[in-house]
């Protein structure tokens, strides 16, 4: 029998028989379906998966009462009701000795598609009944971007959701210049949920209608061949003093747009001072900008004269901003589309994140459907969400971020629901160093994921093929009903039921669920997005329709004009929401702050390390961890697909032959990958499509530290090389792409003495 089910790497048919698994199909409407759909074939159901309610033996019988054993321990099967009791018990203690941000309720990740069943909502809604926690604010992905942006151009969600589409390039644009690629296998995710897949598609409709395409990448297949680009390949990082030059260019052989700076922007003639080398003794000429990325000055130039004699795109990937100082690129990039003077023409201006996800330049209706609601924190606290080891290791500190100055807590309590930190966060050697100093650590999860393993109380929590819910995203125009294709596994329960398990043991189950199961959740959830429709001029079909049939498509959006247009028309009139109401090529709110390492423009900044720079004479490669192909970061790594495109179980790391031949490194070689911060076991893989001194590690592996090498990681996860510092103080960001290793072959000797 088949069952509809939604991930956030689109929507299937599940087949199963006698309870189990056997195939999965993609549906119809969808034109280009995700491969990493294969995962669920064997994911869900895999033996890893965790049977019953766990506690570590050290926690549960106060022998390790430093926690030294979090992470190496086993763990002792209990009741259901012995663990919420336990669980319990040990929020009550923090609360009362040391109060509620001592609480950090963490949920980051990409959990259900599920509107009702999704974690992190769960999560925070039952923390608030208790007096809320210290949360986490922005995202791993964008988190420079989503700090920066409003400061100069617009806030992230608008550009998100609202910069130019697809759709305009395809019509409008001649030359598209993609800062870090458009990297298709990133496109096969969005969150919430995604039904047509069509990045690659309208990119191809773009190149056949007459669009170029320039990859500005250390990576050519950045951009997919069939599109085929121009590709320059700068060393990592450096970007920004590419695009300075092109500014450079632009200014002094008189091609940027003087009236469009004038009118619609701020603080042009402050970033003229500097471009040109006033205030600090140095023109950004495209010679100087070689000097740091390797890049031909010529190229430069020749590209800069060519981007102003034609309609241009100006895109930068999620990546750029991943990285020291990573708050520069997407500024300069706005700087550099609005001496173009195109910002607001269709198919014109600057964009971010195309095929970062799926959704990104889709001209499909945004709808906000209908959430479960979490209330407010009353703590009302948060911190960078990259700055969690920061909190854990040191309380009492003080960290500024965008004006404002965080004191960290002294976490004592950490409970985590959708999500794995020991993927997502940098410098994997220090968070366990960290993670290890909270009392207790609670965690609801699926499998015995790094997360599982490394917490005190473990709940096993259902996937969404184990409950029904609504698949639903602002950004998508359909909703799903997702039918539960399989009974709990085990003694697994769904996250909303471990919440209504404690909230019952604390005395609030019924505020808690308001006497509501699943299938009334749900149909609140329809009920209240009806409202909202209405609102907007249309009206859903009811809720026992929607359930008959099974999935519902919004109305089409009617407004086509590019989303600055009624800016560029009248910025009085149709002001941005900055300061000023113009795009602030000068920030005075910025330069205000009086950081040092974000000032009040764009501007080229060393990184801590860099090929050509700080580092480089040590750890001669530059290492990039892109988000894997085979599944949606460390989502189902367990799975036959994903292992499939290891080698010899360890996440493949991409070396160009002349690094490889350098060191006697052979295709499928294992390899040792190494800083001064870690080092991890990897297999080779070698290909041309990469600079020279660039290697390539996706990540996703899950987290296997050697408990016999301190700083050795076994499945090739690249995060115990990256360093975990902010962005800037503007941010605190990861900067997770500014990152020198080096690579050594490692014998069949050396790996057994390493693993045993």
């Amino acid at each position: 029998m088949r069952y509809r089910n939604a991930t956030q790497w689109g929507v299937y048919d599940v087949e199963v028989e006698d309870g189990r698994i056997v195939d999965v199909f993609p549906i119809d409407e969808d034109p280009e379906p995700a491969e990493i759909l294969h995962t669920l074939r064997d994911g869900v159901q895999h033996p890893s998966r965790i049977r019953t309610p766990a506690i570590r033996r050290g926690w549960l019988e106060g022998t390790d009462p430093e926690n030294k054993l979090r992470g190496a321990d086993e763990f002792v099967d209990v009741s259901w009701d012995e663990a919420l009791d336990f669980a319990a018990k040990a929020l009550q203690k923090v609360r009362q000795e040391h109060g509620n941000k001592a609480i950090f309720a963490g949920s980051y990740g990409w959990a259900s598609a599920g509107r009702f069943h999704h974690a992190q909502s769960q999560l925070h809604r039952f923390i608030n009944f208790i007096g809320g926690c210290t949360r986490a604010m922005n995202s791993y992905s964008t988190a420079a971007a989503q700090v920066i942006l409003p400061h100069v151009i617009a806030p992230w969600a608008q550009m998100e959701l609202e910069q130019t589409s697809l759709e305009d390039v395809v019509a409008r644009t001649e030359l598209f210049i993609a800062f870090g690629g458009l990297p298709s296998r990133n496109a096969q995710v969005a969150y919430g949920g995604i039904t047509e897949h069509r990045t690659g598609i309208d990119l191809q409709r773009a190149h056949e209608s007459g669009t170029q395409f320039v990859n500005i990448s250390p990576v050519k297949h950045d951009v997919a061949d069939t599109l085929t680009p121009r590709w320059i390949a700068p060393r990592p990082g450096t970007d920004v003093a590419i695009m300075l030059a092109m500014a450079y260019v632009l200014e002094t052989q008189n091609l940027a747009d003087q009236n469009f700076l004038a009118s619609h922007c701020e603080g042009y003639d402050r970033f003229k001072a500097y471009l040109l080398g006033a205030t600090d003794g140095q023109a950004k000429t495209p010679q100087w900008a070689s000097e740091i990325s390797s890049v031909e000055a010529g190229a430069i130039e020749s590209l800069s004269k060519e981007m102003a004699g034609k309609k241009t795109f100006l895109t930068a990937a999620w990546a750029l901003q991943r990285a020291d100082h990573g708050e520069q690129p997407y500024w300069m990039l706005v700087t550099l589309a609005a001496m173009l003077g195109q910002i607001g023409l269709t198919g014109c201006g600057v964009g971010f994140g195309y095929s970062a996800e799926g959704f990104v330049g889709s001209n499909w209706r945004r709808f906000n459907w209908a959430t479960v609601s979490k209330g407010k924190n009353p703590a009302d606290f948060a911190i960078p969400v990259a700055r969690i080891a920061d909190m854990l290791l040191n309380p009492g500190q003080t960290i500024s971020y965008d004006g404002q100055e965080i004191t960290f807590p002294d976490t004592r309590l950490i409970y985590w629901a959708g999500g794995n930190p020991f993927h997502h966060h940098q410098d994997l050697n220090r968070l366990t160093q960290a993670w290890r100093r909270p009392e207790t650590v609670i965690v609801n999860e699926p499998w015995w994921t790094p997360t599982a393993q490394w917490a005190d109380i473990v709940f096993p929590a259902t996937t969404s093929f184990e409950r029904t819910d609504i698949c639903a995203s602002s950004h998508d125009p359909y909703a799903h009903l997702m039918q539960q294709a399989l009974p709990p596994q085990f003694e697994a329960r769904s996250d909303y039921e471990i919440f209504a398990g404690l909230a019952d043991k604390l005395g609030f189950v019924a505020e808690f669920t308001q006497g509501k199961d699943e299938m009334a959740w749900l149909q609140d959830l329809w009920e209240r997005s009806n409202e909202r429709a209405k609102a907007q001029g249309f009206e859903l079909p009811n809720f026992d329709e929607f359930l008959a049939k099974g999935s519902y498509q919004i109305p089409a959006k009617t407004d086509s004009a590019d989303w600055l247009a009624g800016f560029r028309a009248d910025a009085d009139k149709h002001p941005l929401s900055t300061p000023s109401g113009k795009i602030e090529i000068f920030s005075a709110v910025i330069d205000g702050f009086g950081y040092a390492d974000c000032p009040g423009h764009a501007v080229w900044l060393e990184p801590f390390e860099r090929l050509g720079g700080a580092g480089s004479d040590q750890f001669p490669l530059h290492l990039i961890s892109p988000q894997p192909k085979r599944k949606l970061h460390s989502q189902y790594d367990q799975s036959a697909y994903s292992q499939a495109g290891k080698i010899r179980g360890r996440e493949p790391l991409t070396l160009h032959p002349i690094a490889a031949a350098q060191r006697g490194i052979k295709a499928g070689d294992l390899l040792r990958v190494f800083n001064d911060r870690g080092a991890c076991v990897v297999g080779a893989q070698i290909s041309e499509g990469v600079k020279e001194d660039v290697v390539i590690l996706p990540t996703g592996a899950w987290f296997a530290p050697s408990h016999d090498e301190a700083g050795l990681e076994l499945n090739g996860n690249p995060n115990v090389l990256t360093r975990d510092k902010g962005t800037s103080s503007l941010a605190q960001g990861p900067s997770a792409h500014t990152c020198l290793v080096d690579v050594v072959k490692l014998s069949e000797e050396e790996l057994q003495a390493l693993v045993v």
